[in-house]
């Protein structure tokens, strides 16, 4: 009876320590990130067949760097979580890990990350990736309490992956890597501030300032992300007119970034949390969709 309670509280442990440790990483948000550096490097013009051990080795080693970026964050930033209620049961912040092992983690899981980028691939996908680190994890996070201007410090490390992937197929920095890079940059500004716009009591009382406007969620807020969702018109045109996709994508491509617009007007027109709740499900979806339907154009 004994031993058996023992094993109970030893798998218990053990389990617990793994929700930890995904929490730590965000794994969710991580997962969504190196999901676009995999499709990326798919896109890459070299990459002619499926490789599934390196497709493996980019998203383990994107995972690792991107998992580290956000556990910096996390510990960085453990006394602001802990006031608000959407992250105060984050490991660190809750007091269930130490600010020592959040750091060993991060910086081991950074350091595995860059290498396996940089012996299985190549040195440019491995100096992109430990710059975006390095941009998110003390540019971006530092910025969030000073001004605004650290969601458009934010957007390039967001928005890297591509070009990352796109450097870890070509080889090189070329056109569709950039475009790629782009739609993603600017995808980051409607699904940010839809964020910030559901959770902005909790952002201001922890002294975040992550909103267009400093009066918050207003009709100024409300209008730049329309301005930005109408922006991603004309850039997802970019992968058909660069060659790097066919009139199936076009199309796709284009009805996402009519949808996007419409729920961001929609948002400026109603000014609620539900239409804005609507913006971020919506940007949700809407990355997915425009990268797979750029990959089914190429296959």
């Amino acid at each position: 009876m004994v031993q058996e309670t023992v094993k109970h509280s030893s798998s218990f442990t053990i389990a617990s320590k793994v929700r930890d440790y995904m929490l730590l990483i965000k794994f969710s948000l991580s997962f969504m990130v190196v999901f676009s550096a995999v499709v990326s490097y798919l896109l890459a013009p070299k990459i002619v067949a499926y490789d599934w051990g390196m497709i493996m080795l980019l998203f383990i080693g994107g995972l690792l760097i991107t998992g580290s970026a956000n556990a910096v964050n996390q510990v960085v930033e453990k006394d602001t979580d802990a006031m608000m209620k959407r992250t105060a049961k984050r490991p660190v912040a809750s007091g269930r890990m130490s600010t020592g092992e959040g750091w060993a983690f991060a910086i081991i899981a950074g350091l595995a990350g860059v290498f396996i980028l940089w012996y299985f691939f190549n040195g440019l996908s491995a100096i992109i990736a430990a710059f975006s680190w390095f941009v998110y994890a003390f540019m971006y996070t530092p910025l969030k309490k000073v001004s605004a201007v650290s969601v458009l410090v934010g957007a390039v490390p967001g928005a890297l992956p591509c070009l990352i992937g796109w450097a870890a197929g070509q080889d090189e920095l070329t056109a569709g890597g950039w475009v790629l890079f782009a739609i993603q940059f600017f995808w980051q500004f409607p699904h940010f501030w839809a964020i910030a716009w559901i959770a902005h009591k909790d952002y201001s009382q922890a002294g975040f300032k992550l909103m267009p406007s400093v009066e918050g969620p207003t009709k100024y807020s409300a209008i730049q992300s329309v301005i930005y969702s109408l922006i991603l018109v004309p850039v997802g045109v970019l992968p058909y007119l660069v060659g790097m996709s066919g009139v199936f994508s076009f199309w796709i491509v284009l009805g996402a970034n009519i949808w996007m617009v419409w729920l961001c007007v929609k948002l400026y027109r109603r000014m609620e949390v539900k239409a804005a709740r609507a913006v971020m499900f919506g940007s949700y979806i809407y990355l997915p969709v425009v990268l797979l339907a750029l990959l089914a154009d190429k296959l």
